[in-house]
């Protein structure tokens, strides 16, 4: 696990960037198990209110100062401006999840400074690891590729 994953992980307050109504989808299912692994989670989505109940912020200028990483689950297209949107309000490290991410959001992170992550599943890394996740991460050891 490289150094950038264990500070990540370590992090407890996560913003989600693209939590949905649909929750087959991954902003919204990263959202609900990085709740129930007892990380301090705040859904960005600018067209919903709330998620369950909880307040859903519009981006991440509306949470300046409020949490310590941001993981961003939308199109590829969106997420430079997400990542200038990060760096703007402090935001320092963020996990663009898989499919998330381009060689243009790559590129302007490392223009920012920015810590990322990508190509890589947060749920096979924040404890406890469980379900297939659990498989995939004893997998990913076997080969090497953790």
């Amino acid at each position: 696990m490289t150094e950038t994953i264990e500070n990540f992980i370590s992090l407890k307050r996560l913003a989600v960037v693209g939590v949905s109504r649909d929750s087959n989808k991954f902003g919204t299912r990263i959202f609900q198990e990085l709740k129930q692994r007892g990380y301090q989670v705040t859904p960005v989505n600018p067209n919903m209110k709330d998620i369950g109940g909880q307040p859903c912020a519009p981006d991440l200028a509306a949470l300046q100062g409020k949490v310590d990483g941001a993981v961003v689950c939308i199109a590829p297209k969106q997420v430079e401006a997400v990542l200038l949107q990060a760096a703007a309000s402090g935001i320092k490290n963020v996990w663009l999840q898989q499919g998330a991410e381009s060689a243009a959001a790559l590129k302007t992170a490392r223009e920012l400074g920015l810590n990322v992550v990508s190509g890589k599943c947060i749920l096979m890394y924040a404890e406890p690891v469980v379900s297939f996740h659990k498989f995939h991460r004893f997998v990913a050891k076997v080969f090497g590729q953790l």
